[in-house]
């Protein structure tokens, strides 16, 4: 088929402008119906969530992610920024009741409560994201 190929894109050079154009768009037909493309087989078991630990998840276990707790949000405007002092309270959007966002790489990945361990702020989860949602974008 390649060397058919090769003979009939020999004609289309030396063809008329006219017949040129028809007859390449013949050739890339004829050439691309032939092609197959072979993948390798698909694990849909690190899809389910139930093969997280397997040995390719474990290449990535020692790296390091940022994590940070969000206690709630605000909007200032730049004057109210700019008259701030030591002391000054900011008003968040949550109450001291709901629980705070624990996110790993700006990924939510569980809610927590904020507790206090000898003088130390800690937070206990209370709800954990399902796994592949976690660690899906990390």
């Amino acid at each position: 088929m390649a060397e058919n190929t090769l003979n009939e894109s020999e004609e289309i050079s030396s063809g008329a402008p006219g017949a040129s154009k028809k007859a390449k768009q013949d050739v890339l037909t004829k050439s691309a119906e032939g092609a197959t493309a072979n993948f390798e087989e698909f694990d849909e078991t690190l899809l389910s969530g139930n093969d997280i630990s397997g040995e390719k998840l474990s290449l990535l276990e020692d790296l390091l992610l940022n994590i940070y707790i969000e206690l709630g949000r605000t909007q200032m405007k730049v004057k109210d920024v700019l008259d701030l002092e030591r002391g000054y309270v900011i008003e968040l959007d949550k109450l001291a009741s709901e629980p705070v966002e624990i996110y790993a790489n700006n990924k939510k990945i569980a809610e927590g409560e904020v507790v206090v361990i000898d003088k130390h702020f800690g937070i206990r989860i209370t709800n954990l994201l399902e796994a592949k949602s976690r660690l899906e974008g990390i």
